[in-house]
């Protein structure tokens, strides 16, 4: 059995990151969903890959130059990468492409669909990659699409300079004209003063003349090419895609990352507490046990030895050791919300177990608005003992009434019983003297008054008995209920004077379990009560009760309803 007495302390890193990883294995179906995406997105990869043929070409920039071992040439500052890329994936490339091809007009958006053109950093390098479903296609499509970007570029570059030379020859036509004109002047005109002008404006003629002609013999000088193929397109032997096998790991790694991503997101955004720890830190008290799936509703202290009668003894002995409890002996069980089966249970087989340390226990049902015990229990009916004797007489068909119920509980012997029942009046019954004295008889060295009671966040009923006893211990799912619950159920405990001793916690029981419980309880209440009652006389008599005695007379085992009583 595990040690669940968990104190609230401040724990070490590497104790709490354990803590969270084992927290986030309890959103196993999350994580599960993202490694199912992750293989679904890795499966189609590599099948869509696997038709996917890549052919690829390489062509180096370069700018138009007279000279290009000039060592003043610069080509990176000259071409612009980002523009050149964006003009070799543009409709223009597609067009002379289509044309070289002989496709149809129509497929110049089916052509660009499977081009893609990268620029390795730090280079004047253009990388075309094609991609087509047949290897052949592909490498001559690709050749298809750089030559058509050499073409393009080349014609642009011719296109430039045909209009710089044609603006130069457009000024050097009248700057010609105009110098023969000079010369033909200068040729009448007599040597002196004129003439010196006339050379004078003829020489800055020449000189202009001279310096557009050698810009034009400069354009014409220039290399237009725009690049060079390092290498052409070959056919692809295998396709691009990374196969199926890699493509499934890839997708599991990436499922996995998805799906702790998304435990981790639930988990930060998770009301309910995460741990035992973070029970113990929402109630300020430790947590005494925690019980296996199954253990509520029914009775197993003293009928069998199995781990949840261990675990119930286990807390039966920590809270007796417990000084807040172990003085007066007087302990109220609750739920935070929802059903009392857990609570029910919980305080049912504390009684057994501090019945078998051989304390005279008595459990109340506080339970007045749908009590349940007498018909979940083996009991019979018998004298209330003489030390759970109140001082005074109880009014007739008011609770707690003055006759009692005796609960075998196997090898762990017996303990008294004051079942709930349906008053009118909750509130005025559980705030009555005869209930204070009712709890009080744990005033006696050798008494133990256990008592259970609805649910604390349904109804005010358990606040009612706070101040009445020792302690409160708290029975809670962590995985339904929330961490502002257990606070809030912490708050109106103390604030009503009372003390929480602990919680303990135990799993959500499955809906099967626990009809299936319930249902063996009831029959085999059923089957032992019916055999060991004698046969009513005449039904229409309301029920003898018992008187109070001394415990040495014998009674027939009966079982008594609550309407009955």
């Amino acid at each position: 059995m595990s040690d669940t007495h968990v104190p609230v302390r401040t724990e070490d890193e590497p104790e709490q990151l354990r803590e969270q990883f084992r927290q986030l294995l309890r959103y196993r179906r999350l994580i599960g969903v993202g490694i199912g995406v992750g293989l679904l997105a890795g499966a189609w990869l590599g099948i869509t890959g696997a038709d996917s043929y890549a052919a690829t070409t390489d062509v180096v920039l370069r700018a138009p130059t007279s000279d290009p071992f000039a060592p003043t040439l610069s080509g990176d500052k000259a071409i612009n990468m980002g523009s050149e890329r964006q003009t070799a994936i543009s409709r223009k490339v597609a067009e002379g492409a289509v044309k070289q091809l002989g496709m149809g007009s129509g497929d110049v958006d089916r052509l660009q669909h499977g081009l893609q053109v990268t620029n390795p950093p730090q280079t004047l390098v253009l990388h075309f990659t094609y991609n087509a479903s047949d290897p052949k296609e592909a490498a001559r499509r690709a050749n298809a699409l750089t030559r058509s970007y050499i073409d393009l570029r080349k014609e642009q570059w011719e296109s430039v300079r045909n209009s710089m030379l044609k603006s130069l020859k457009d000024q050097l036509d009248p700057v010609a004209k105009q110098n023969d004109e000079l010369t033909q002047r200068i040729k009448q005109l007599p040597n002196g003063s004129a003439a010196d002008s006339a050379y004078a404006v003829q020489a800055n003629l020449i000189n202009r003349i001279t310096d557009l002609r050698s810009k034009i013999t400069s354009l014409k000088a220039l290399d237009m090419t725009p690049g060079n193929v390092i290498r052409n397109a070959t056919v692809p032997t295998a396709p691009d895609g990374p196969g199926l096998p890699l493509s499934l790991g890839l997708g599991g790694l990436v499922g996995v990352g998805l799906g702790l991503l998304g435990a981790w997101v639930r988990l930060v955004f998770d009301p309910a507490p995460r741990s035992a720890g973070d029970v113990a830190r929402a109630v300020r008290g430790p947590v005494l046990g925690a019980l296996p799936r199954g253990s509520a509703g029914a009775l197993v202290v003293g009928r069998t030895d199995s781990r949840a009668a261990e675990e119930y003894r286990s807390v039966a002995f920590r809270l007796a050791y417990d000084e807040r409890f172990a003085d007066r002996r007087r302990l109220l069980v609750v739920a935070p919300r929802g059903s009392m089966e857990s609570s029910v249970a919980v305080a049912v087989n504390l009684a057994a177990s501090f019945a078998e340390t051989g304390k005279h226990v008595l459990l109340v049902e506080a339970d007045l608005r749908t009590p349940s015990l007498t018909d979940r229990l083996d009991v019979s009916a018998a004298s209330r003992p003489r030390w759970s004797r109140g001082g005074a007489e109880s009014p007739e068909g008011e609770w707690p009434g003055p006759g009692q119920l005796v609960v075998d509980a196997g090898e762990s012997g017996s303990f008294g019983l004051v079942p709930g029942e349906r008053v009118r009046n909750v509130p005025r019954a559980l705030t009555s003297g005869r209930t204070t004295r009712l709890i009080a008889e744990a005033d006696d060295p050798d008494a133990t008054v256990v008592v259970v009671a609805p649910p604390v966040l349904a109804y005010a009923d358990a606040l009612a008995l706070v101040d009445r006893v020792d302690g409160v211990l708290i029975v809670c799912d962590p995985r339904t209920v929330h961490r502002a619950d257990l606070v809030r159920i912490r708050e109106l405990i103390v604030g009503a004077g009372g003390t929480v001793l602990g919680a303990v916690t135990h799993p959500e029981a499955r809906r099967g379990e626990a009809e299936s419980g319930g249902r063996r309880d009831n029959r085999r209440h059923k089957n032992r009560s019916s055999a060991s009652r004698p046969a009513p006389a005449d039904t229409g008599r309301e029920p003898e009760r018992y008187p109070e005695g001394d415990g040495s007379d014998t009674v027939a085992l009966r079982t008594v309803r609550s309407v009955d009583r």
